[in-house]
């Protein structure tokens, strides 16, 4: 049987295929064959002025405030198979999204930080500092230093793809390039045949702050369609004193009511911890940690001074048990803690961002918020 160049592991890493290998960049903004690195123009032209065409001309582009650029523009059949990219800004105002097969509804609508498990960061003086990176070591995000944004997602598609970014800082008149950001990127595709069983990717952003008293946080809803749910990531900034992370989640599958088919046994469950992540005060409290499938990956602590919250970053791939669905999903977590009494219902801010495979159409995602509403405060 011929191999399609999909699936890769080590398992079929030997395997020959005619797949063929094509990349997006700055230096190739089409993927072209033979057409990569021909830039006469870009924003390493100075650096270059002593060296000429091929000498880095073009190795990212400039986005600006207040604009949406088109960074993949692809005909299928293939898949994207890695992304990475670095970009500067507030990555809560960056916003990614991906079209498949020529919806008009995107698939993917994330804030780029959010997508690669960086919900905290800020902007370019904090990355300098080092206050919001944190290094992350899984199967399908990887995070390096500096602020270096991987995903490993296989993201396969039949007729159309596209990516775009859009920034959302606005224009300022009385200083001309200010909230202008910018995009180092490489997008590594193949085009090769698509199975017909091979789902598309989808990844949707929500935002709870403050969750209201006894509510509980939804991460997904109104997904139709057959799928299956394969990753959580959640920014998670407490406003109690105390434990947080008693609450449960969810999953509501194929016309689930008042019960789900699935439910945790609390925060710290679902993603893979125990006993609060708390290692004891002696040794540091909560213990960060990374793992092919699930981390804690980020603890931001209180400096006694101006940053008074506990944040967190937490991440769940469902890579080896998937959470599989017929016609629909809803996805929702409580926020649970600790008082005197027993168990006390938090109004916290808990931002998800959540990866899911399904059949065309995508259902609608509800609205962004406005910048306010996406600012990390």
């Amino acid at each position: 049987m011929t191999f399609n160049g999909l699936g890769m592991n080590l398992g079929n890493l030997s395997r020959l295929s005619h797949a063929v290998s094509r990349s997006l960049s700055p230096e190739n903004f089409d993927g072209a064959k033979g057409r990569a690195g021909m830039a006469t123009e870009g924003t390493g032209k100075h650096c270059a002025r002593e060296l000429g065409q091929g000498w880095k001309i073009s190795p990212s582009i400039r986005i600006t405030a207040g604009e949406t650029r088109t960074i993949a523009d692809l005909d299928g059949p293939g898949a994207i198979q890695q992304i990475w990219m670095t970009i500067g800004g507030n990555w809560r105002f960056s916003i990614l999204r991906i079209y498949w097969d020529g919806q008009e509804q995107p698939s993917v609508e994330v804030p780029v930080g959010d997508f690669f498990c960086c919900g905290w960061g800020t902007d370019d003086n904090a990355l300098h500092r080092g206050a919001n990176f944190r290094p992350i070591s899984s199967l399908p995000v990887c995070v390096n230093p500096g602020s270096a944004f991987n995903c490993y997602w296989e993201m396969p598609f039949r007729r159309h793809c596209r990516i775009t970014i859009e920034n959302l800082q606005p224009p300022d008149t009385a200083n001309p390039g200010r909230g202008d950001i910018t995009l180092y990127y490489q997008i590594n595709y193949t085009l090769t045949d698509v199975p017909e069983d091979a789902a598309y990717f989808h990844a949707q952003w929500r935002r709870s702050n403050p969750l209201p008293y006894k509510s509980v946080h939804t991460l997904i809803d109104g997904v139709k369609g057959q799928g299956h749910y394969v990753g959580t990531y959640m920014a998670w900034g407490v406003h109690n004193n105390g434990w947080w992370g008693e609450g449960e989640i969810k999953f509501y599958l194929d016309g689930d009511k008042e019960f789900p088919t699935i439910c945790g046994t609390g925060t710290e469950d679902y993603f893979c911890g125990s006993y609060n992540f708390d290692v004891g005060k002696e040794n540091g409290g909560y213990r960060e940690f990374c793992t092919p499938y699930a981390g804690l990956c980020q603890v931001l602590r209180p400096d006694g001074l101006y940053q008074s919250q506990q944040r967190f970053g937490l991440y769940r791939w469902h890579i080896m048990d998937p959470i599989r669905f017929e016609q629909d999903l809803r996805v929702t977590i409580q926020a649970l803690g600790w008082c005197k009494r027993g168990y006390l219902p938090l109004q916290d801010d808990i931002a998800s961002t959540v990866f899911w495979y399904q059949t065309l159409p995508t259902a609608p995602f509800p609205a962004l918020p406005d910048r306010i509403g996406l600012e990390v405060i």
